[in-house]
C-alpha cells in the first residue's frame, strides 16, 4: 500500500460529472509519494483513514478559517511568446495586428537566450496566476519551443507545448518555414521531447492556421499526430460560428472548443454561445488567448465568459420583441425579457435564464471542463481518488488580498456554507494574485 506523503483537511471545491461546483465542507484529503490522491472523505473518517494509511494528528495540515483548495485551472490556449506585448496593439483588425506585432516580436524567439528569459517570465505568471495546466503554442523556432518545454518542466507546471507549423505569410514574408522545413522540425521537435520523457510536459501538433499551411504540410501534421498518438492544437479554439451540424460533428469525432472569450471580444471575432456547445455534448474548456487576449488570467476568462452568455442573453431578448411586444411591455404586462405576466408577476432574469452561464458553470469550464477538452481528466481536473493532487490554496485573508470576506447574513441564518458559497463567488469574481501569489501554495510539484 502507497505511503503516505501529505494529509489536509478542511474545504474543498471542485467540479464532478454531476456537479459543476462542488463544496466538500470538513473534509479530509491524503497524498501519496507520486502525489496522486489516495483518499478524500468526509472528516468524521478521520480515525478509521489514519489507522489503515498511518498518520496521526500531527501529521495534518488544517486549512484556516476562510480558506479552500480548488483544482489547479487549464488555459487551453495561450501563445506563450506572445505574452512579452500583452495588451498592445489591439486597436488593429487581426491581419493587421499579426503583421505589425505579432510576427515581427514571435520572429526574435531564434534567439535562444532572449526565449529562455521570456519563457522563463510566462510560465512564473501563468503560474502564479493559477494556471497549473497550459496548451501552449510557441513560434515556428524548433530550439526555442524546446526551451518552453524545458521551462514549463523546470517549474513543474503540465503543458502541451506547439513548435508552430507555418509555411505561408503573406502578411509578413520574413517569418515562414518551406514546407519541408516544417514537417522536418516538427518531427525533430517531437523526437526531442519524446527523449526526455517529461511526466508532465507533452509535444503537441501546432498548425497556425488554416491560411498559414499549405494542404500538404497540414496532411503530413496529420500523419504525425496519428503516428505519435499526439493532440493537434489549431482545431480547439474559439468556434463563434460552429452550427449545430458542425457541432454534432464535434461530438461524433471527439473533438471539443476552447472558449476564449476575452479573445473574441478584444479581436471582434464574436460570441461563443456556450450553452448551445454544452447541449450538443461537445467538451469545452477556457482559454486566454494571449495576447489576442489583453489577459493571462482564468479567472479573468472565467468573468468574461459568464459576461458573453449574458451579452447573447440580451441580445436575443432585444432581437424576439416584435411591435406587439413592445406595446404589451408598456402596458405593464410583459416583462423587458418578453414574457408574459402571470400570477407570479416574477421577471425571468439571466441568472435564472438556464441558457446564460453561471458561475459554478465558469468555473467547471476553467477546471474539469479544461481537463476534458484536453483529454486529461482522468488524471487532473477535480479532486476524485487515482487523479493527481492539482491544486490551489486559496487564501481571503491572504496580506493586501483585493476583497474582504463579510456575511450579510443574518446570524440567526448564519451557516458555514453560506459563508463558503459567497466566498467562492468573490474570489472568482474579484480575486486576483494575490490569494495565491506563493508557488508554494500549488500543490503538485512546485515548491
Amino acid at each position: 500500500m502507497d505511503a503516505v506523503q501529505q494529509v489536509f483537511k478542511g474545504t474543498f471545491i471542485h467540479s464532478t460529472a454531476r456537479c459543476a461546483c462542488e463544496v466538500k465542507e470538513n473534509h479530509i484529503l491524503g497524498t501519496g509519494k507520486d502525489g496522486k490522491i489516495l483518499f478524500f472523505e468526509d472528516a468524521h473518517t478521520q480515525s478509521r483513514l489514519a489507522q489503515k494509511w498511518g498518520f496521526d494528528e500531527s501529521n495534518i495540515q488544517a486549512l484556516g478559517k476562510n480558506e479552500f483548495f480548488m483544482p489547479g485551472m487549464i488555459d487551453t490556449h495561450i501563445h506563450a511568446p506572445q505574452y512579452t506585448f500583452i495588451g498592445t496593439g489591439m486597436e488593429r483588425p487581426l491581419l493587421e495586428w499579426l503583421a505589425h506585432t505579432t510576427f515581427p516580436i514571435e520572429d526574435t524567439f531564434s534567439d535562444i537566450e532572449n526565449a529562455r528569459n521570456k519563457y522563463s517570465a510566462v510560465v512564473r505568471r501563468t503560474l502564479r496566476n493559477g494556471t497549473t495546466t497550459a496548451c501552449y503554442f510557441a513560434t515556428i523556432h524548433t530550439d526555442a519551443s524546446i526551451v518552453l518545454a524545458d521551462t514549463a518542466n523546470q517549474y513543474g507546471q503540465r503543458a502541451f507545448i506547439g513548435k508552430i507549423c507555418m509555411d505561408h505569410n503573406d502578411t509578413y514574408q520574413k517569418y515562414k518555414e518551406t514546407t519541408e522545413e516544417s514537417i522536418r522540425e516538427t518531427k525533430r521537435f517531437v523526437e526531442v521531447l519524446k527523449k526526455k520523457k517529461y511526466d508532465r510536459v507533452k509535444p503537441i501538433i501546432t498548425p497556425r492556421f488554416a491560411i498559414s499551411c499549405s494542404e500538404r504540410l497540414l496532411n503530413e501534421l496529420g500523419k504525425l499526430a496519428d503516428e505519435n498518438d499526439l493532440h493537434i492544437q489549431t482545431v480547439m479554439a474559439h468556434g463563434c460560428y460552429l452550427t449545430n451540424e458542425e457541432l454534432d460533428i464535434f461530438r461524433e469525432r471527439g473533438a471539443a472548443v476552447s472558449h476564449c472569450p476575452n479573445s473574441n471580444i478584444s479581436l471582434c471575432s464574436g460570441h461563443l454561445d456556450v450553452r448551445n456547445v454544452l447541449n450538443h455534448r461537445v467538451k469545452v474548456g477556457l482559454g486566454t488567448d494571449v495576447a489576442g487576449g489583453y489577459s493571462i488570467s482564468l479567472l479573468d476568462a472565467i468573468r468574461k465568459s459568464i459576461e458573453t452568455s449574458k451579452i447573447l442573453f440580451m441580445e436575443r431578448s432585444k432581437n424576439d420583441w416584435d411591435t406587439n411586444d413592445i406595446e404589451s411591455f408598456q402596458k405593464g404586462n410583459m416583462t423587458p425579457n418578453g414574457i408574459n405576466r402571470g400570477a407570479e408577476n416574477i421577471p425571468i432574469t439571466p441568472e435564472k435564464n438556464p441558457n446564460v452561464l453561471s458561475y459554478k458553470d465558469a468555473f467547471r469550464l476553467a477546471t474539469l471542463g479544461g481537463s476534458e477538452a484536453l483529454s486529461i481528466d482522468h488524471m487532473t481536473g477535480n479532486f476524485e481518488v487515482g487523479k493527481e493532487f492539482d491544486a490551489l490554496l486559496i487564501n481571503p485573508d491572504a496580506k493586501d488580498s483585493h476583497f474582504e470576506v463579510f456575511s450579510h447574513i443574518p446570524k440567526e441564518k448564519q451557516s458555514k456554507s453560506k459563508i463558503i458559497d459567497q466566498t467562492i463567488k468573490n474570489f472568482l469574481f474579484i480575486g486576483r494574485e494575490q490569494h495565491k501569489i506563493e508557488l508554494k501554495d500549488i500543490y503538485y510539484q512546485v515548491y
